[in-house]
């Protein structure tokens, strides 16, 4: 039984949802922006009293599987146009920088080039530099997925080695640091 998928889903205020099940795609507009996913049309999606019901056409264990899946993507969409998403990355590493202009970032990461990394049109980073403290790059979004998978590309272009703990992070992430070379006694 899929607990997740009977959860209804709250549309706030200035929220709306289309349902095409011909086509099999639902669409969420709110204040931040819209979004489209699309969906097995097997699958009952109605509007009741202000929130999204989604009900499996049977009991199998693919439509069991599917109805949480769709009734967690939708719920990210709706709190994606409402709120938005925000990731942060630190740079840890002596002379690691990072700028934002329009829509490349560029990276210096200790390689022997700078990286210029081009982001999607729906991601928008801001990199910031305070003194004494490591570079921070903000990402935001109104697509759940898509600011996941840009911020772990990101963070792919210089890996946390657990040595020193240099490398690109999440904000507040622990990482795991091992102990160097022991002297010899």
């Amino acid at each position: 039984m899929s607990r997740i998928g009977n959860k209804p889903i709250k549309l706030p205020a200035g929220v709306t949802s289309t349902v095409d099940t011909k086509e099999g795609v639902i669409t969420v507009k709110g204040p931040k922006g819209e979004l489209s996913q699309p969906f097995n049309n097997e699958f009952d999606i109605s509007e009741e009293n202000g929130e999204l019901v989604l009900k499996r056409p049977t009991e199998q264990k693919r439509h069991k599987a599917e109805h949480g899946l769709y009734r967690s993507l939708i719920n990210n969409m709706v709190e994606g146009v409402t709120d938005g998403y925000k990731k942060e990355l630190e740079l840890v590493g002596v002379g690691y920088k990072a700028t934002s202009q329009g829509g490349v970032l560029e990276l210096s990461l200790g390689y022997s080039h700078n990286i210029f990394f081009a982001l999607p049109a729906e991601v928008k980073a801001v990199a910031e530099t305070q003194k004494g403290k490591n570079p921070i790059i903000t990402l935001e979004s109104i697509d759940k997925q898509l600011i996941g998978q840009v911020a772990a590309k990101l963070r792919s272009l210089r890996k946390v080695e657990p040595y020193k703990g240099k490398g690109v992070r999440f904000v507040g992430e622990q990482i795991r640091r091992k102990a160097g070379k022991q002297a010899a006694k």
